[in-house]
């Protein structure tokens, strides 16, 4: 009788203490890359001057950056997608057209380029960038729950109307806001912060080539790894579909602070860390990097797939003969496979590209391992949600499925 009370307390307290504690994180990570001695344990902590929070060119650059790419998200190009089907039995269309905005991105960078635009100045700009998409993230989520009473009881969250103000602002109320067919969710998961992200690793590149003449081959890298990594998402754009941020997640602040100034300005760490402490690799160490980042692509590419197209077309002849487990709710669970592997085999290949992109980054500071320790506790946790969420939803089925498959992320030992 005590675990609920206790468990919900767990929750609002998050809910109070992440909108204060990440975005201070964000900077502090951003300052650590910045500093001679980069170290997460120096103290006093380096803190940024006034001036150093603000530019007024960071805003409009920002404001620019969403415009744009609202604009080619309602272009016409591309395919329309449906999504899963809601609990009103209807199926929202969503276009996937977000490698586009990719390739239109990369265009518009080359153009820029071109005409002499000091890309590598978004070096100088980083924290007032962040700076701003904390607070464009605070006040879309304020919008975002205000909207959120004016919605149908069937388009909120299953999770996300408890009643708790703060709760509820923090994990989201309305499950998939629109503003006419324009889905706010949907564009934010994989558009202006992830693609944000690729934009701020070349802008640290051509800081790199001011201050030194070329890139170091760490660098280059880092930007090959982490380009492919958005790059994919982005080819594989209809998968998204199915995750859980956009199935069963409100659009609240948690989602909303992670698209839009957690992934662009965590994510990238190594590649700032590099402007100010360049690495030698030796071409042996690049190669060795280059395959484990090739083995983690593949595993994470392949699983993922596997998984998308057995959701949508269990009869698929890539899928229809792999040994599967039926569930009192007629669906049916894979146990062979990736699979049948571990429960969790993106995860592994998630967790191997991490470590691979911050390998070329050396041995001498933590700071740039921040990514690959942040994203394995978030796996973890983010499993164990999934294990819930399946054993309510499977029962007797998920127990059978856990003992055909007893490893959740890393064979043999996790």
């Amino acid at each position: 009788m005590l675990s609920q009370p206790c468990c919900l307390n767990t929750h609002l307290t998050c809910a109070v203490c992440i909108p204060v504690f990440l975005p201070l994180t964000v900077l502090f990570l951003i300052c650590l890359s910045r500093s001679p001695e980069a170290s997460l344990f120096q103290w006093p902590p380096p803190l940024p001057s006034t001036d150093q929070l603000w530019d007024p060119l960071a805003p409009v650059l920002l404001l620019g950056w969403f415009a744009l790419h609202a604009v080619i998200y309602l272009m016409p190009l591309g395919k329309v997608s449906e999504g899963l089907v809601l609990r009103d039995g209807t199926r929202l269309k969503y276009p996937i057209n977000g490698f586009h905005g990719l390739c239109i991105s990369g265009v518009f960078l080359m153009l820029l380029l071109g005409l002499g635009a000091p890309l590598g100045y978004l070096f100088e700009l980083l924290l007032p960038l962040a700076v701003c998409a904390i607070a464009v993230s605070f006040l879309f989520s304020i919008y975002l729950y205000i909207r959120s009473f004016w919605a149908p009881s069937y388009e909120l969250a299953l999770g996300g109307n408890t009643g708790n103000p703060l709760y509820d602002f923090f994990i989201g109320r309305e499950l998939n806001p629109r503003i006419g067919d324009f889905d706010l969710k949907y564009f934010c998961e994989l558009r202006p912060g992830l693609i944000g992200w690729v934009v701020i690793n070349l802008g640290m590149l051509m800081k790199e080539v001011e201050l030194r003449g070329s890139p170091s081959l760490a660098m280059i890298l880092v930007n090959s790894f982490q380009l492919l990594y958005v790059a994919d998402a982005l080819w594989n754009e209809e998968a998204v579909l199915t995750t859980m941020d956009i199935v069963h997640d409100g659009f609240g602040f948690m989602l909303v602070f992670g698209d839009l100034a957690w992934v662009p300005f965590t994510y990238g760490l190594q590649a700032a860390f590099l402007v100010v402490h360049p690495q030698t690799l030796s071409s042996l160490k690049a190669a060795v990097i280059i395959a484990l980042n090739g083995i983690g692509y593949y595993i994470f590419r392949q699983s993922n797939s596997q998984k998308n197209q057995f959701r949508r077309d269990p009869t698929h002849p890539s899928v229809a003969r792999l040994e599967t487990i039926a569930t009192a709710t007629g669906k049916r669970l894979l146990v062979s496979g990736w699979w049948g592997l571990v429960r969790h085999p993106n995860y592994l290949g998630d967790l191997l590209m991490a470590l691979a992109w911050s390998l070329p980054c050396g041995f001498s500071h933590l700071l740039p391992y921040f990514y690959v320790i942040y994203f394995t506790v978030l796996l973890i946790h983010r499993e164990a949600r999934d294990e819930r969420q399946c054993r309510a939803k499977y029962g007797l089925a998920w127990d059978t499925y856990c003992r055909r498959v007893p490893y959740r992320i890393f064979p043999y030992i996790y």
